[in-house]
């Protein structure tokens, strides 16, 4: 591992820690790991081993490869669902973008789940149909929808073909922020 990559995983040690938030003592008790290790990994000054970072990425809720720095590999889901991530940072806002595959006749009726976290998505291609509580939403290319996921949610493809979806999702409840202004007013 070369200094380089000890202090771009240091930085990424440091987002995640941040983004729980934890201090250096609480992830050292949490983990057992002496502060002045962590303090030293954080800061690129000592090489992070993998019995080190596997209780790390435990603790602070991300992937190996996310404090390695490794892009994940899309993923395919039971339900047909691929789901390719594009952020490497770990913590706060995560993007990803997803093919929902089409319902069948025969699919059991969605399911509405709640969890932890603010999700932001726009329709890529073809049309989604997002059920959030007692609302029912059909969606096309290029129109977005933002809701809080503690509200009951459901969403995938509508109609005969596959959905692409972009999503932004902030596992704490972080929110996009969107800054527009008309034009002419940017100087």
């Amino acid at each position: 591992m070369d200094d380089q990559l000890a202090a771009d995983i240091g930085t990424r040690l440091r987002t995640a820690r941040r983004a729980r938030p934890l201090t250096l003592a609480e992830a050292a008790g949490a983990t057992g790991i002496s502060v002045s290790t962590l303090s030293r990994l954080e800061t690129g000054g000592r090489r992070a081993t993998l019995e080190q970072l596997l209780p790390l990425a435990d603790l602070y809720e991300v992937s190996l490869d996310e404090l390695v720095g490794r892009a994940e590999p899309p993923r395919k889901q039971g339900d047909g669902r691929v789901i390719v991530p594009l952020t490497k940072e770990p913590g706060g806002l995560r993007a990803y973008k997803m093919t929902l595959p089409p319902r069948g006749d025969d699919d059991p009726v969605p399911q509405l789940r709640t969890h932890e976290g603010w999700e932001w998505m726009y329709v890529l291609s073809g049309r989604m149909r997002v059920l959030l509580a007692e609302h029912d939403l059909l969606l096309g290319k290029g129109e977005a929808v933002e809701f809080d996921t503690h509200v009951p949610h459901w969403f995938g493809a509508a109609g005969p073909a596959p959905v692409e979806v972009l999503t932004l999702f902030g596992p704490q409840g972080e929110r996009v922020h969107v800054r527009a202004r008309s034009r002419g007013q940017w100087g």
